[in-house]
């Protein structure tokens, strides 16, 4: 696997590869991120993955600076799954002068959900996702179902502005309790490690009982989020939405079975975790 740092030498050396695919993160890997890169070489070759610990997109008041950062582990793993190159740029090699140009998603869905509660979150991630994809020039994408929001605004920019890249979902990786596999998980005690699955059994609960016919997705709303806050956690949401857009689902929505999805994110301890499910 060649490590390589410069936007220009990457272009070079990717020069004549027409079927690459790629994966982008910001590392401290775990199996979750593996399968991404597995998931990729079913789709293309060669696999191109990243590492970028993204400053645009993490607020004031985020995580950014205690964001676990294990270079050297990471590129072990990577090397044992075959990975071809490693674009591992540094601030100055993404950011060589201030970016004044962002992609800005639409309000309807870049300000909802997880862009109400982390504003400037998903302008951040268009833009370091534009800017990837003009580095790698790949002709797929892998990106997680864990980032439910984020993986529909990168697929619908993909499509607006015509990207000859494919972009590919791949199923939450979760650990035998169900958690959804998170490189914040690291941040949890053993005591929150231990409540941390709780979330992914209230998304069940909310899935089941929206199956079971309940159409009135406040109150279901509204009970997950006590259910939550009763066990001490700080709930920011628990939403049932529709898969296409992320919107509120109307009663005729409920009526004719749109495809919907319930997604949840809330801090525990200092930690706070995101995950949701299809229904």
């Amino acid at each position: 696997m060649k490590i390589i740092s410069s936007i220009e030498e990457l272009r070079d050396h990717l020069r004549g590869q027409l079927r690459t695919a790629f994966v982008a993160t910001m590392g401290n890997l775990h199996e979750g991120h593996l399968s991404l890169m597995r998931l990729a070489r079913t789709h293309g070759d060669p696999v191109v993955a990243s590492i970028f610990v993204n400053r645009l997109q993490f607020g004031p008041n985020e995580d950014f600076d205690k964001y676990p950062r294990t270079f050297q582990a990471d590129v072990e793993k990577l090397e044992k799954e075959g990975v071809y190159v490693l674009f591992a740029p540094t601030e100055k090699d993404m950011y060589p002068e201030p970016q004044e140009y962002r992609v800005q998603p639409p309000n309807d869905l870049g300000n909802i959900l997880e862009g109400e509660f982390r504003p400037g979150f998903f302008t951040g991630v268009s833009t370091v996702v534009m800017k990837l994809f003009s580095c790698v020039q790949p002709r797929v994408a892998v990106f997680g179902k864990k980032d439910y929001q984020q993986l529909m605004i990168v697929r619908n920019m993909a499509r607006q502005f015509a990207l000859p890249t494919e972009i590919v979902g791949a199923e939450t990786y979760r650990a035998e309790d169900g958690l959804a596999l998170s490189s914040r998980n690291g941040y949890l005690s053993v005591e929150e490690r231990a409540e941390a699955p709780l979330l992914y059994q209230v998304l069940n609960d909310v899935a089941n009982e929206v199956r079971g016919g309940q159409h009135k997705v406040a109150q279901v709303e509204q009970l997950a989020m006590e259910r939550l806050a009763g066990r001490g956690w700080k709930p920011d949401y628990v939403a049932v939405r529709k898969r296409i857009d992320l919107q509120p689902p109307s009663a005729a929505d409920m009526e004719q079975g749109a495809p919907l999805v319930v997604l949840s994110a809330a801090k525990l301890g200092a930690t706070r975790l995101i995950d949701n499910l299809e229904i």
